[in-house]
């Protein structure tokens, strides 16, 4: 009884420092798993040692990444790993072989090890990445279903699956050839016939378990039920020798094509919140600070040669199967870490005399540190690419010349509207202007959404929404208007920002994924920009004002004053000074500058649109400050130009110089006449044009 006391206690230990390095984490602007890493190091046994149960804790965290992988399982479905498929299984493949094959040739040469079966041994530890926090940085960015979440989540797949054969390997490691040959066939064997085990069950099985489960119209039933075949198939792959991770995964995957999916998932999603963040603290108990310290040099160079290592071998592997540089070098980036499953490799790997316990502490304290660094390094790639932007000689590497893969052959004669992004939104936009008889093409790169397109006849052009060349094609020039529905939001500024280079007063209505964004797609010059979730708000609160019985009239203006300020009424934060904020944080990573307009500017006088400045500079101004001190975070195409301002303004290098030569009056303001400047203000709206 004291036992299952002192588990309890360690729990609630453990827990509650995840909590309290969560909340600091989110303080800090950072993901919050790095809270629960540091949260788990500071109660382990080599930090405060609150902990005394640490076997048992472990076990239990174990729950974390099986639950994570489930989710995901739900989430992913059979669909999209079909999409992935030649990524995943070829070039999945081929990093596991080459990372082997690299560190073996390398580790032996160097004398790191003292067999090429401890080489083997030690590149199938570095050949695996973590499932577990390359998912949960996706899920926080909400990058789950952009072409590099899908790369990297295919071969992360194939990673986790490899690791079953690498399990059943390990003990003939040290053995003559024969006997691997007949373990791998052996694991081989036993994937297949879980596979095809797996795939009748999840055909003829899960869907009438999973209607028993809601006939009962009991919420704990129907959680429940889901809950045990989760872990009872986790349990089988165990057995077999596999990973308890992918069974929960290939469970997940059952049910992804079944009508109470999305039901699984919501009731789902709070245990597994719950246990990652228990899991991830679990790694950061096995972190010994001391340790790290003392060979802090040591560590150092090989977390280096870790990341410099798989990425190199990893980016070159995605741009070969035909992935531009971006996607290539962001998969490179994301994955180039140890995964939280090569701890189970070494600790068996110690058990059974391939390593010795100071290289078993190097590769714990070394896969621990690449775990805490990879969520800073997905998310310093945005600021990354707009550096990347400032500078000529790489950014024309970035810039795809060549035409689109594939355009179809029904072009709409009539100016279209142009949607980018074929998902959920998209659908349903084309769907509603397809009944009004409006032309529309759709520019999407992905292949299950371009087959959607040909089987319903929709004019399409398959290619990057992002580049210049695709939507040049795409008829922008003379498009109607243009909405932009991609789902992470690095993609839809620059989409946003090359549209309006392209057609400058084209009226684009945008989708901000998060609110944060809001303010920021508005001055980079959005004409409407529309956040899913404070639009379902606004339309369930009308339906029932109505239901109520107040005026309709009084409904339409208390909902178009919440839309004209931006759902400003309905953010958490809820004041101006906190969306400056949001905008400044948000322009951090962007390429920004002050400028000064001195007292003989051409500038003074004129209002931002009639300086037409993205016309002529392409650059983009998010902020004016006054000569006595007053900021404007919110400069639109009437805000005028006054002695003694500074602008802060967003673009390229290029963009930058011109905006400043058109301050310095070395390029000229054409003048338009007063008719043509009401309709330009008219047709734009109050929106900010620069």
């Amino acid at each position: 009884m004291l036992e299952d006391f002192r588990l309890i206690v360690d729990l609630v230990c453990v827990l509650a420092a995840a909590a309290a390095g969560g909340i600091l984490a989110g303080l800090a602007k950072q993901p919050a798993l790095l809270g629960y890493i540091v949260g788990g190091a500071i109660v382990g046994p080599t930090g405060l040692g609150l902990i005394k149960e640490l076997i048992q804790v472990e076990t239990l965290a174990q729950f974390g990444a099986a639950f994570l992988l489930f989710a995901l399982g739900v989430e992913f479905s059979f669909s999209e790993l079909r999409k992935v498929q030649k990524i995943s299984l070829g070039g999945g493949g081929l990093q596991i072989l080459l990372t082997i094959l690299v560190t073996t040739v390398i580790s032996v040469s160097v004398g790191w090890v003292a067999t090429p079966q401890q080489g083997v041994f030690l590149g199938a530890i570095l050949s695996l990445s973590s499932t577990a926090v390359v998912l949960k940085s996706l899920m926080e960015s909400n990058e789950t279903a952009t072409p590099h979440g899908q790369v990297m989540l295919g071969i992360l797949v194939v990673q986790d699956l490899a690791l079953g054969l690498m399990l059943a390997v390990l003990p003939a490691l040290d053995r003559p050839p024969a006997e691997i040959g007949i373990a791998v066939l052996q694991a081989a064997l036993k994937i297949g016939l879980f596979a095809l085990g797996a795939t009748i069950i999840g055909i003829w099985v899960v869907p009438r378990f999973l209607r028993l489960l809601a006939s009962t119209e009991s919420r704990e039933l129907f959680l429940l039920g889901i809950v045990a075949m989760c872990l009872g198939i986790a349990l089988v792959t165990a057995y077999l020798g596999l990973s308890i991770e992918m069974g929960a995964f290939v469970a997940g995957l059952m049910i992804s094509e079944v009508e109470y999916a999305d039901q699984t998932l919501a009731y789902v999603e709070p245990l597994r919140d719950i246990f990652a963040a228990l899991f991830f603290a679990a790694i950061g108990m096995l972190i010994d600070p001391v340790f790290l310290w003392e060979n802090l040099d040591l560590i150092l160079g090989l977390v280096s040669i870790v990341f410099i290592g798989k990425f190199a071998i990893i980016t070159p592997l995605v741009k070969l199967f035909g992935y531009p540089l971006q996607t290539a070098l962001i998969a490179g980036l994301g994955l180039a870490q140890i995964g939280e499953f090569s701890f189970v490799l070494a600790s068996e790997g110690r058990s059974l005399g391939l390593v010795s316990r100071r290289v078993y502490l190097l590769l714990l304290g070394t896969t621990a540190l690449t775990l805490v660094v990879t969520p800073f390094i997905l998310r310093l790639i945005p600021s990354l690419f707009n550096w990347i932007e400032t500078v000529p000689a790489l950014d024309r590497w970035f810039q795809p010349g060549e035409p689109p893969l594939e355009v179809t052959e029904h072009v709409p004669l009539e100016p279209p509207i142009v949607i980018c992004g074929f998902g959920r939104t998209g659908q349903n936009l084309a769907t509603i202007l397809a009944e009004q008889n409006v032309p529309v093409v759709v520019v999407d790169q992905s292949e299950a959404a371009i087959q959607q397109l040909r089987d319903r006849g929709i004019p399409y052009i398959y290619g990057n929404a992002v580049s210049i060349p695709v939507l040049t094609r795409a008829g922008l020039d003379r498009a109607r208007a243009m909405v932009i529905a991609l789902p992470d939001a690095m993609s839809t500024r620059l989409c946003l920002k090359h549209a309006l280079e392209i057609s400058p007063a084209l009226d684009i209505v945008v989708r901000a994924n998060q609110y944060q964004d809001i303010e920021l797609l508005y001055q980079l010059g959005g004409s409407e920009v529309v956040q899913p979730e404070f639009e379902a708000s606004l339309e369930m609160a009308t339906h029932l004002l109505v239901k109520i019985g107040l005026p309709t009239i009084q409904i339409q203006r208390q909902v178009k004053t919440i839309r004209n300020s931006h759902y400003l009424e309905l953010r958490p934060e809820g004041s101006i000074d906190r969306v400056s904020q949001d905008i400044r944080a948000a322009t951090l990573g962007m390429n920004r500058r002050w400028h000064r307009l001195s007292m003989t500017s051409p500038l003074l006088g004129n209002s931002i649109a009639s300086a037409k400045i993205r016309p002529l500079t392409g650059a983009t101004i998010v902020a004016i400050q006054r000569e006595n001190g007053t900021q404007i975070d919110y400069p639109n195409g009437g805000t005028a130009f006054q002695m003694g301002d500074s602008c802060l303004v967003v673009g390229s290098v290029e963009e930058q110089n011109m905006f400043e030569q058109l301050t310095r009056g070395e390029i000229d303001i054409p003048m338009l006449p007063l008719s043509m400047l009401e309709a330009i203000a008219e047709a734009i709206g109050d929106r900010e044009v620069s």
